[in-house]
């Protein structure tokens, strides 16, 4: 009899133990301060969206010179490559508040301006020009020191969470929702959408500047010690303070060191500016080649939003299903295959198809690739390698913009065979080391003691 009712309990208890299952732990809520820096860039983005579809309508207005519109592209991304490496050294010394504010104010200025100048009939190419340029300064400013203080806001298990937040948001204000509107205001009239983009960034400086100011300075050292790299063991050490350009040429020399990290930015680059090549004069395929109406320009773009806010959505919970590097890996070489597949778009509606699969995987592949670098990068040296890395990777594009545009003139599908076809073979090439890399990153923050 006791032994039966010793089983008994032990049956019991076993049951019980199968009744109750061990609920999985919830994923810790997103710091307060990331919230407030996430619904400042809200309406920035809102601001960009407008801008997106509106900007490339007003060039094919101004000219129809293939080359010259791809060279309004080429101009927003001149600047990483002129000022990504020595803005990322002010973002790393300067209150990182204060210069998203001025990022967005120079942006409502000089948005204003073209819609003045619109409204007065002065406005050429070479105009537009200039506010492309000046507006990829800003870009830089704006993107290199908000970039950087994610990690400040957020712990290492949060970046995928906190990244996905920020690109979904900006797909949906800016893509889904800025693109579509910013293309039926110009419509109605050209100059509506710059007036309401250069409105959007007044609205996003104030909602920067209420960002605690302690939030942008938590990164503070002693102003007489930093961290340096040995010469003679390669790793991070407390070194007496340099100036600006030693700053400078540290944050290249420690990109240089890290072959892995190097070798994730060239590959990161060259795809980059093969995307660039291919996309370079999109408008003009849209409206020439498939007769695509000037007002449903925005609407075309949304199939990428929609595909996006998915990829933004998914991304995590792949991430931690297959592993970050697989899901990297994989969506690498599958948006490299839809960019060239959308060459041979018979219509528009098959182009939207390739869109919405291509956006997917983009917004994939930029959010797990942000986490990695979140990671890999010392968050008080993140400016400096960030602008380096943006330096190639972005830097770039510009010449892949200008030598799609000359390759346009031959044909508006060429763009997007030469282009998806050298970016598939880089992707596929990459394909085990991007696998490798990102499965090891993850493995590192979910065993940091390992």
């Amino acid at each position: 009899m006791e032994t039966r009712g010793v089983w008994s309990n032990v049956a019991i208890a076993a049951v019980n133990k199968r009744e109750k299952p061990v609920k999985p732990e919830k994923p810790e809520k997103l710091s307060p301060a990331f919230n407030k820096l996430w619904s400042a860039s809200l309406m920035s983005n809102l601001a960009d969206g407008l801008l997106r579809s509106a900007a490339p309508l007003l060039a094919t207005r101004l000219t129809q010179d293939p080359l010259l519109i791809s060279g309004l592209g080429a101009l927003v991304m001149l600047p990483w490559l002129l000022f990504a490496i020595p803005v990322g050294g002010l973002v790393d010394r300067v209150d990182r508040r204060l210069a998203l504010a001025f990022a967005n104010a120079a942006r409502f200025l000089i948005t204003g301006t073209v819609a003045l100048t619109i409204s007065l009939g002065t406005l050429n190419i070479w105009g537009l020009y200039l506010a492309a340029f000046c507006l990829g300064i800003c870009e830089v400013i704006y993107d290199t020191t908000g970039q950087s203080m994610i990690p400040q806001v957020l712990g290492p298990k949060q970046l995928e969470r906190g990244n996905a937040r920020l690109q979904i948001s900006e797909v949906v204000v800016g893509e889904f929702t800025g693109a579509p509107i910013g293309g039926l205001l110009y419509a109605v009239a050209i100059v509506l959408p710059f007036l309401f983009n250069s409105l959007g960034f007044l609205v996003a400086m104030v909602l920067v500047l209420l960002v605690p100011k302690s939030f942008a300075q938590t990164l503070k050292k002693p102003m007489d010690k930093v961290s340096g790299l040995s010469t003679e063991t390669g790793e991070l050490v407390e070194v007496e303070r340099t100036g600006f350009w030693q700053d400078i040429r540290f944050g290249l020399n420690y990109l240089w060191q890290d072959k892995i990290l190097m070798r994730l930015v060239v590959t990161t680059a060259a795809i980059g500016a093969c995307f660039a090549l291919a996309t370079s004069t999109m408008v003009l395929f849209l409206l020439n080649e498939l007769q695509v109406p000037s007002a449903f320009f925005g609407f075309v773009m949304l199939t990428m939003a929609i595909g996006s806010i998915l990829g933004g959505i998914y991304a995590p919970k792949a991430s931690t299903r297959f592993g970050r590097g697989t899901v990297m890996a994989v969506a690498i070489v599958g948006m490299c295959a839809f960019n060239l597949s959308a060459g041979f778009a018979p219509n528009v509606f098959v182009l939207m198809a390739f869109f919405f699969f291509s956006g997917m995987l983009n917004s994939s592949w930029n959010l797990l690739l942000m986490s990695c670098y979140h990671s890999l990068i010392p968050n008080h040296l993140f400016g400096r390698i960030h602008g380096a890395r943006r330096t190639l990777v972005w830097g770039m594009m510009p010449i892949g913009s200008v030598i799609g545009g000359a390759i346009a003139g031959f044909g508006l599908r060429l763009p997007f065979f030469i282009g998806g076809a050298i970016s598939t073979v880089i992707a596929l090439t990459a394909f085990g080391f991007v696998r490798r890399l990102g499965n090891e990153v993850a493995s590192a923050v979910d065993n940091p003691a390992g």
